[in-house]
């Protein structure tokens, strides 16, 4: 049967046990002292055995002849043994009593035979009567006879004896014996304790090999005679090819070991090794004291033999005891000059790319300008001016052929610079380097402003003074973009002695592009910023229109990195009322912004209607939608779509006679109210959905104002900051609003210096509105009874309350526009119909009756007798329309009041008598619709 190939045998196992134990081939020391106490415990065990064999042997023998003889006598004596033998059948009495005996005596038979040999008595009976194998000759003499024979139990030891009868003669024999094996098996039980005692000895040796073993290992790192001797000739062959000195000195001071690169720094003779410091009198003093001295150096810097040596020295017991120390020395003065050239560059490419990220951080001219100087000051230059042309900083490209630069930004190592102050436009004369470099675009270095001629000219007072406080050379620069030089960066040096270079001219040009890159791109960024904070604030309410009903102030901030869509709006309504709007269109730039204008001409136009709230928002919402969808299908044909991405709107009505606020809000913050007692609050709104979002009908919300409360409507861009929540807005917004005595104005400017930060991300509208109403005495109205003859009571109503308001002049046009309004109310509407008198900035006449029949202007023919009541009503009036209630419609119309009198001019020499033309008076009866 074949091994298993990963079967390993008993004897490889101990081999791999002893070899683990070692962790090194037999070789190595430890390796070797185990093979000799191996084979020294196997000779002993060995030895042992051989002695004991031969021993066992030599007694065996003996010890069997005189068990076998003792045993044999002994039968041969025992009483009754003749008269057995004289018996007729001596093997039924013996052959019991001889195996009896045969166990007690530990012999491995008993025979007992006649004088011829024959056996009575046997261990196997099979034997019993057959002739005794050995010999009987000399037992019949009368003598004991041993001898070892090979008989039917196998190799054996046997006596035999005589049996005498009283006269002396032979009677028979008896003989007893034992096997040869049994006899050795006796010896065989020592042996295991002699191998026992060499395995205990071999286990001792196996331990004791890897205690030293461990030793080694600690001692030599694990490493072999052969892993020793290499590392000691690659130390050897690295300490002397290094390229760094390496000294090693002891407790005594005595030099232990210099390599050639030590020898060769320091100048140590060849038997330097093994000599007191001291006496070394080719060594340099200061490498002398420093080697003497024992104390830690870390790269310090030596002088010897016209060389720079860097020392770094450390005790060689790393504890910190009472040892020597080890000292390594290279030559530092090669690296020293390269070093100092790779500083520079390093320092150079570190400029530019803190330039590269330092550079451009932001969207305006003059702070990128600024940040050019911050990144030059003073690792290139110690003063830094740039001066730009004035179209520049307004986003344009210079024009003209003048030199007229403007100094946007100056900075230096210290702030009492004596160059131009920030903000003053200079005009260089041609022979500046400024002129130079602006008119050639290639940047102009001057040495030694002390005698640049050409510099000197620009200014002599001031070039005087700069170069009094000490400025020496200078580098002119032009800032370039896009084949335009934008102006000039001057970089200034004072404290450092030497003057610009070719080196530092690329350096500078390579400053002033990267610079001139980000300066071009604010160019521009302002010039778009400009254009569409035009068209923002071109679409925004230039003036708010005259109404009576709310005292309003307002503010619009567009944002630092960009316009957005926020807008405002404040809109009269018929009877008094009025319309604030606010809302945002989501995103930045041109888009938001035309977008913000269509959305606020749709308001208006959708006011004109004199729709409520939540319908107003709904048809506004189609109206986005609609937008969206037109910017979405002409994006498909190969344009980018740039649909409207979202809108809020929020649309209040006030109406001042009933104190009544109406409000609908589409997806945009509530607005707060400011009690007079200074409390604020934020009600509670049915919020809609986001303009174009769709799908979700809008609703209104009711509440009636107290006289005075003011209506506070915003932007998201007031609250909402990058650095605070929401909620932490409203709370500032509550917090600002807290004042009663405040006039909307004051609060306007409260608001924005409590919650705006210095550079706004976001656009800001702000609406702050003070309610007012339209007192009792400014309001007439009456119930019209379903009965034309009630016309002529409403006529004679009507001049009397003109009259008491001093409004005579108009009594004529109203009273015939209100008889047709009530005469058709009567004839066309259902009750209930009601008359309203306002007399606010102008007479309004509202007819009012249950009926949702929407009235339509008609020019009827000459032949027609009726269908010109409304005609009739538009002429006589400035406006008029018709406005839906839940409960039927209110039909308007509104009239300029009087100018106030004038006061009487001079007399004129020819007076004229002028007499106005007056339309004739109505019928009580009027035509149809």
């Amino acid at each position: 049967m074949a091994e298993e190939p990963d079967r390993v045998r008993p004897g490889s196992k101990r081999w791999l046990v002893a070899r683990s134990a070692l962790g090194k081939s037999p070789r190595s020391v430890a390796g070797q002292v185990f093979v000799l106490q191996v084979a020294v415990v196997v000779l002993l065990v060995l030895g042992a055995i051989l002695a004991l064999v031969l021993e066992q042997r030599r007694g065996s023998d003996t010890e069997a002849k005189n068990r076998s003889v003792a045993v044999a006598e002994t039968f041969a004596h025992s009483p009754g043994l003749l008269d057995a033998l004289k018996s007729p059948n001596p093997s039924a009495i013996l052959q019991p009593i001889t195996e009896a005996t045969r166990q007690q005596a530990g012999v491995d038979f008993i025979v007992v035979m006649d004088t011829h040999g024959i056996r009575y008595t046997h261990p196997l009976p099979d034997r019993i009567g057959k002739q005794f194998v050995g010999t009987i000759g000399p037992s019949l003499a009368g003598r004991i006879y041993t001898e070892s024979v090979h008989g039917p139990l196998g190799h054996e030891v046997q006596a035999v004896v005589p049996v005498k009868a009283p006269d002396g003669s032979v009677a028979g024999l008896v003989s007893a014996g034992l096997k040869v094996k049994n006899v050795a098996s006796a010896g065989n039980r020592q042996l295991p304790l002699i191998l026992g005692t060499g395995a205990a000895a071999l286990a001792v040796a196996t331990t004791g090999t890897a205690l030293v073993a461990r030793r080694l290992k600690r001692q030599t790192r694990g490493l072999g005679p052969t892993e020793m001797t290499r590392m000691y000739e690659h130390h050897d062959a690295v300490l002397h090819a290094v390229r760094e000195g390496v000294v090693i000195v002891g407790q005594d001071k005595q030099l232990i070991l210099a390599n050639d690169e030590a020898r060769d720094l320091l100048g140590l003779p060849a038997d330097a090794e093994g000599r007191h410091l001291a006496d070394l009198e080719d060594l340099d003093a200061d490498a002398a004291e420093l080697l003497l001295s024992g104390r830690v150096a870390t790269d310090e810097v030596l002088r010897a033999g016209g060389r720079l040596l860097v020392v770094n020295q450390r005790p060689t017991d790393r504890h910190g005891g009472a040892m020597g120390t080890v000292a390594t020395i290279r030559d530092s003065t090669e690296l020293r000059a390269l070093a100092g050239r790779a500083e520079v560059a390093g320092n150079r490419l570190a400029l530019l790319y803190e330039a590269g990220t330092g550079i451009g951080t932001s969207l305006d001219v003059v702070r990128t300008a600024e940040e050019l100087v911050e990144i030059a000051v003073p690792g290139f230059a110690d003063f830094v001016t740039v001066d730009l042309a004035d179209p520049v900083l307004h986003g344009d490209e210079p024009t003209g052929t003048g030199l007229n630069l403007r100094r946007v930004a100056v900075g230096g190592i210290h702030p009492d610079h004596p160059f131009y102050p920030r903000g003053r436009l200079i005009d260089f004369v041609p022979s500046t380097p400024q002129a130079r470099g602006f008119g050639s675009g290639r940047s102009q270095v001057v040495p030694d402003l002390s005698v640049a001629d050409g510099w000197l000219a620009q200014d002599p007072e001031w070039t005087r003074r700069i170069v009094d406080y000490g400025v020496h050379s200078l580098l002119t620069i032009p800032v370039t973009a896009r084949g335009n030089i934008l102006g000039v960066a001057n970089f200034w040096r004072s404290q450092k002695p030497g003057p610009f270079d070719d080196g530092d001219r690329s350096l500078g040009e390579e400053l002033v592009a990267r610079a001139a890159v980000s300066i071009d791109n604010a160019r521009r960024y302002t010039r778009e910023h400009a254009m569409a904070v035009t068209l923002q604030r071109s679409l925004l309410p230039r003036a708010l229109p005259p109404q009576s009903a709310l005292d309003v102030a307002h503010r619009y901030l567009p944002a630092q990195s960009g316009v957005s869509g926020d807008w405002f709006d404040v809109i009269p309504l018929p009877g008094s009322r009025v319309a604030l709007v606010v809302g945002d269109v989501v995103g930045h730039g041109l888009h938001a912004a035309a977008t913000m204008g269509r959305l606020r001409t749709a308001v208006h136009n959708f006011s004109a209607l004199d729709l409520p709230p939540d319908e107003l928002l709904g048809h506004l919402d189609e109206l986005v939608n609609r937008i969206d969808q037109e910017e979405t299908d002409s994006g498909s044909d190969g344009g980018s779509d740039t649909g409207v991405t979202g809108a809020t709107c929020l649309y209040a009505i006030y109406d001042p006679v009933s104190r009544l606020c109406t409000v609908a809000t589409a997806g945009h913050p509530a607005p707060a109210l400011v009690g007079l007692d200074g409390s604020v609050r934020f009600p509670e709104l049915p919020v809609g959905p986001p303009l174009g979002a769709g799908g979700m009908p809008y609703e209104t919300a009711e509440c009636r104002l107290p006289e005075g409360t003011q209506i506070v409507l915003y932007t998201d861009g007031l609250v909402e900051e990058r650095t605070r929540d929401f909620d932490v807005g409203l709370e500032l917004l509550r917090q600002a609003l807290s004042h009663p005595d405040r006039q909307p104005e004051e609060h306007c400017r409260a608001v924005l210096d409590a919650l705006l930060p210095e550079r706004p991300q976001d656009d800001v509208a702000l609406l702050v509105a003070r309610t007012r109403v339209l007192g009792a005495d400014r309001v007439a109205e009456r119930d019209v009874p379903s009965d034309p003859a009630a016309v002529s009571d409403v006529r004679a109503w009507l001049n009397a309350t003109l009259a008491a308001w001093d409004l005579d002049d108009l009594a004529f046009a109203t009273e015939l526009a209100l008889s047709e309004l009530v005469t058709n109310a009567i004839r066309y509407g259902s009750q209930p119909i009601r008359v309203r008198l306002l007399r606010d900035r102008s007479l309004i006449c509202e007819v009012s009756d249950g009926s949702s029949t929407s009235p339509h202007l008609k020019y009827a023919a000459t032949t027609d007798e009726g269908g010109r009541g409304l005609f009739l009503v538009a002429q006589l009036t400035e406006h008029w329309g018709t406005r839906y209630t839940p409960n039927g419609k209110i039909i308007w119309a509104e009239q300029p009041l009087p100018a106030p009198p004038e006061p009487p001019p001079a007399p004129p020499n020819h007076p004229t008598a002028t007499r106005p033309l007056t339309p004739p008076r109505p019928a009580d009866h009027a035509p149809a619709w």
